[in-house]
């Protein structure tokens, strides 16, 4: 009996043992797999930190450029008379320089210098509708002939009734000369003197904030309220404007509204175009000379 005891101690002292070195070796792993992890995570936490003091984790930002001209869309449904033939690109637009533009009206043909550099927008909204032929078929419809209102041929809406064009608009650019201001005639009058501008015989300029395609030729210097008339300076008429002052001699007559500004003789653009004016730098400087045969020895 005192054997078989013994042997049951032995048996589970082993077992104990055994157990204990299971424990021992559990609690080794433990430690193991825990430092293993402490290390990845200070590993994780440096190169967290090293990545932020680099940047990594910056807001990338993207800069937009801005754009050289802005231009309005206008609601076709709410203006019927306006027409949607897209708009002109936003940037990449020549600012430097000049470009001819000829307007083709039935009676004759008008050349106008376009300045790029002072009206950039207007500029470019003249090109871009030259290039989507808007223009071509469209009437001159208004003739003004009045101190107020300036003397001006107008043309660039294709209803000729002066409500519609192109369907956007811009922003004003190069304005005309001021002039002294004219007092009110009333020495009552409380409202303050008229700010007149100059607007040269054979000027070109446009309404950008009324209409993107409709524009103006003066036929005769004409001084004008820019309050009531705030007209951009897109260029200037280089030869043609006879053709111009002919329609202005014809007279006019009432439009459908019974405005007297109506073009007694019917002017149609046949079309418009623009090309690059040619850079004199470029222009051939003479004919070379004929080259002199040398003389044979006898």
């Amino acid at each position: 009996m005192a054997s078989s005891r013994t042997r049951a101690r032995k048996l589970a002292r082993a077992k104990l043992h055994r157990q204990l070195a299971r424990q021992a070796e559990q609690q080794r792993r433990s430690r193991q797999i825990r430092a293993g992890l402490a290390v990845l995570l200070a590993v994780a936490i440096v190169g967290v930190g090293s990545a932020w003091l680099l940047g990594a984790f910056d807001k990338e930002t993207t800069t937009t450029p801005e754009a050289q001209c802005l231009w309005t869309k206008q609601d076709t449904a709410a203006n019927p008379d306006v027409k949607d033939v897209g708009t002109p690109a936003e940037n990449g637009l020549p600012k430097t320089g000049s470009a001819d533009m000829t307007i083709a009206l039935g009676t004759g043909d008008d050349k106008v210098q376009l300045d790029r550099a002072g009206a950039t927008c207007a500029s470019a909204s003249l090109a871009y509708l030259a290039t989507q032929n808007y223009f071509n078929g469209t009437p001159c419809f208004s003739l003004t002939h009045t101190p107020t209102d300036g003397y001006a041929l107008t043309c660039g809406d294709h209803t000729g009734k002066g409500t519609g064009g192109a369907a956007y608009t811009f922003f004003q650019e190069a304005s005309a000369e001021q002039i002294a201001p004219t007092a009110s005639p009333d020495p009552s009058a409380t409202a303050p003197p008229t700010q007149l501008s100059l607007f040269k015989k054979g000027t070109v300029a446009m309404n950008p904030g009324v209409s993107g395609s409709q524009f103006v030729i003066f036929y005769q210097d004409s001084q004008i309220d820019t309050g009531t008339h705030p007209y951009t300076i897109v260029g200037q008429v280089t030869s043609g404007l006879p053709t111009v002052e002919a329609i202005a001699k014809a007279g006019t007559v009432k439009n459908d509204a019974g405005v007297d500004v109506k073009p007694k003789t019917a002017v149609t653009v046949t079309s418009v175009s623009v090309a690059e004016t040619p850079s004199p730098s470029t222009a051939p400087t003479g004919t070379p000379a004929a080259a002199t045969p040398s003389a044979t020895a006898s």
